[in-house]
């Protein structure tokens, strides 16, 4: 019989998860620059030159739009019941409007669009790319030129900072280009699966899956103990280099002017409505002279809330604030001698009828 063969025990291998810190250089302007994009946002500069003062928006003199007539409230609630399958098309048929009133509101959103930096160490195998690093100093996180962004649209660019690529050992593999079997633990074989290492079957026969041997070669590396790095792809070296990701975000804040129909201001979140003022500048100015106070205050306190929020950590690009009147009607229509209520709203045309009089339960089959 083959004698059985023990591999000697082997700690399992598990490379460093990150590079150390004693990797990277100091590269003069980016001192805060980690490893993993753990790294804050980069304060922009202040500007060299005076920015823009904000004006004072368009005027806008007609601030309300007519009601909705009373065909367009039954085509609106007919389409609603038609839509769920419980219920039943008798109050939209034999239904009676008795009243209808509006209760038309206001949204007003503002939007910033922002452009924000930060930098992260990152690395690729080395593969004979440049290496600048120490030849000039690199620009400044904020001097770098990025692609001109589309306004109110989120965006990203990352990109290679110059002059601070530089050729370092593989952190993984210690500069050897491979690293242990986590499989096989580094020895390049296993015990036999066939015969658990025995070398001979129960029937007494010599394995033929291990030829006796009770270990077989590690198919992950194909019996070598090791395999290619995964960090500098069984390169060596690394080239690491600063990133410095560019983000642009829009963001966006409304606020919607409660009004006493009883209809919930959620559900207004869902529609759109009439445009009256739309205003887009470097900084908005708050929106003057508008009839419904809630919405001058409104303004006013996003206003000042996104300026101090934003122009600390990024850079402000635009501002656009817009005013909507969102119809809002109250129908009042009697079925079966009761009187019901339900809401138009919107430019859709959507309905909310929470008790509409004329349901059945469904059963499936």
């Amino acid at each position: 019989h083959g004698k059985t063969m023990f591999a000697p025990p082997v700690c399992d291998f598990h490379g460093p998860s990150a590079p150390p810190a004693s990797m990277f250089d100091t590269v003069p302007g980016y001192e805060g620059t980690v490893a993993g994009g753990e790294g804050g946002y980069l304060p922009p500069p202040m500007p060299s030159y005076p920015a823009p003062q904000p004006q004072p928006g368009p005027a806008q003199s007609n601030w309300n739009i007519p009601s909705i007539t009373e065909d367009t409230a039954r085509e609106a609630f007919s389409q609603y019941a038609s839509s769920k399958c419980c219920y039943s098309s008798a109050p939209v048929k034999d239904g009676v409007i008795t009243n209808m009133e509006a209760y038309n509101t206001y949204r007003y959103r503002l939007e910033t669009f922002n452009e924000s930096r930060t930098t992260e160490w990152s690395q690729q195998p080395y593969n004979g790319q440049p290496v600048d690093a120490y030849t000039q100093s690199p620009p400044g996180p904020w001097d770098i030129p990025a692609k001109a962004p589309t306004f109110f649209q989120d965006d990203k660019q990352v990109i290679k900072v110059p002059n601070t690529s530089s050729v370092k050992n593989c952190h993984t593999c210690l500069g050897m280009g491979r690293t242990p079997c986590k499989e096989c633990a580094g020895v390049g074989n296993k015990i036999c699966w066939v015969c658990n290492g025995a070398g001979n079957r129960i029937s007494g026969d010599r394995c033929h899956h291990c030829q006796g041997r009770g270990r077989v070669n590690c198919s992950h590396c194909h019996g070598q103990g090791s395999r290619e790095c995964e960090t500098c792809k069984g390169k060596r070296q690394l080239l690491v280099f600063i990133n410095l990701k560019v983000i642009w975000t829009n963001n966006l804040d409304d606020y919607i002017v409660e009004q006493s129909s009883g209809l919930h201001v959620v559900n207004l979140s869902k529609v759109s409505g009439q445009e009256m003022f739309r205003d887009a500048q470097y900084m908005v100015y708050p929106v003057m002279g508008f009839p419904d106070s809630n919405v001058v205050r409104a303004a006013e306190r996003l206003v000042r809330e996104h300026q101090a929020r934003f122009s600390q950590t990024s850079r402000i690009l635009q501002q656009r604030q817009t005013i909507e009147l969102i119809p809002v009607t109250k129908v009042t229509y009697k079925w079966k001698g009761d009187s019901h209520i339900y809401f138009v709203y919107g430019n859709e045309f959507k309905v909310s009828a929470d008790n509409y009089p004329a349901t059945c339960c469904c059963t499936v089959m």
